[in-house]
């Protein structure tokens, strides 16, 4: 981003509107994700979505005029929106056919892709003028992936419904094939609950993307070498836990993995805010690391078993992503302006500890007896 700043002449105020903007687009392409999943199944959504963001960064990447360059970020927020959705209903599929938690792990390969792809873009990116052919590259890399990777993600197909939920008939999640003898409305309650937490979990997270540098820069006087480490700890931290969660989940149950993590989330917010030392910012971040790891992809999980049309419950608690980010940035930037850093990021603290009351909710209780498509039981405290 600072190359294409430099480029198109654009101040600190133009990137936040343009940050805001993809966040805007993504969510309309969340909503996208949806209506495309119903009709022609999450795994063409999937596709969809990669090859929308293909040719955004093509065109961010070859685009000197504003307004094809602010274009090239909308469309690339659309086809974000569109995978990030289609993706997790694709993780919920593929979780019902193993009968067993595999979503961290989707999740830990998310987070792992993104930290390549960083250090891939800092190598292409090292020469001047090298930025366009680094964001090229990552666009044949996206283009290749959806013409490829299609046979290999979960297709529409029937599935057995949850039980308990409002449809009774044979339903198809991804897919409007199938009859529905009666379309109740969705479980609103859960996809507030749970897309609450996803909002939370990205508060958390997008104040230490965004801020945890700033801290140590400008509050703690880290040294140059220093200031990196605190996002670099709180990235290695997501990635080990979503590596254990699912054997995690496994061992303990779904409920007490989000209670700990809750927990442990907000506690490493704790040194943060109250020892004004680089080293307990550091393992503070870390700690938050652990908490938004396992909580993210266990609300997804949780949701996609509220309901037989699991395209329509994840892409709506996908929408909840954005709005956590924004503000998460935007929130503890204003506070910061007034009581400083340290006390504005008492602020997540407090929102990821009320995630351990509802903790509960993240058990399994109402797929009790419900059956995978591989016979096992879905309900049994081993899956949970």
């Amino acid at each position: 981003m600072p190359a294409l700043k430099d480029r198109q002449g654009i101040d600190d105020t133009a990137v936040s509107l343009i940050v805001l903007l993809v966040c805007a687009a993504a969510a309309a392409g969340s909503v996208a994700a949806e209506q495309l999943a119903t009709r022609r199944g999450s795994r063409t959504a999937v596709v969809l979505g990669l090859a929308t963001q293909a040719l955004a960064v093509a065109l961010i990447a070859t685009s000197g005029a504003p307004v094809a360059f602010v274009g090239g970020f909308a469309l690339y927020g659309l086809g974000l929106g569109m995978v990030d959705a289609a993706a997790g209903i694709q993780g919920v599929l593929a979780q019902r056919i193993l009968a067993r938690p595999v979503m961290s792990s989707f999740f830990a390969c998310y987070t792992a892709a993104a930290i390549v792809a960083a250090l891939a873009m800092s190598v292409l990116a090292a020469r001047p003028g090298s930025t366009a052919w680094a964001l090229l590259a990552a666009g044949a890399v996206l283009a290749a992936t959806a013409l490829l990777g299609r046979s290999r993600l979960v297709a529409p197909g029937p599935a057995a419904p949850v039980p308990g939920s409002a449809v009774r008939a044979v339903a198809v999640p991804g897919s409007a094939v199938g009859a529905v003898a009666a379309r109740a409305p969705l479980p609103r309650r859960g996809i507030w609950l749970f897309g609450g937490v996803v909002l939370v979990a990205f508060v958390a997270d997008s104040a230490v993307s965004t801020w945890s540098s700033i801290y140590l820069d400008d509050t703690l006087h880290a040294s140059a070498a220093v200031v990196p480490l605190g996002y670099a700890a709180y990235q290695a931290a997501i990635l080990v836990t979503r590596l254990v969660a699912d054997r995690w989940a496994h061992r303990s149950g779904r409920a007490r993995v989000a209670a700990v993590a809750a927990v442990v989330g907000a506690l490493g917010f704790l040194p943060v805010a109250v020892l004004p030392l680089p080293l307990a910012a550091i393992v503070g971040f870390a700690l938050v690391g652990v908490g938004v790891g396992a909580l993210v992809p266990l609300a997804f999980s949780a949701a996609g078993e509220l309901d037989d049309r699991v395209d329509e419950v994840v892409a709506r608690v996908n929408l909840f992503n954005y709005a956590g980010a924004v503000l998460g940035a935007v929130v503890v930037g204003l506070v910061s302006n007034g009581p400083g850093l340290a006390i504005a990021f008492l602020l997540p603290l407090v929102l990821l500890a009320s995630v351990a009351g509802v903790a509960r909710r993240f058990a399994p209780a109402a797929l009790t007896g419900t059956r995978g498509q591989l016979g096992h039981p879905l309900g049994a405290r081993g899956t949970e």
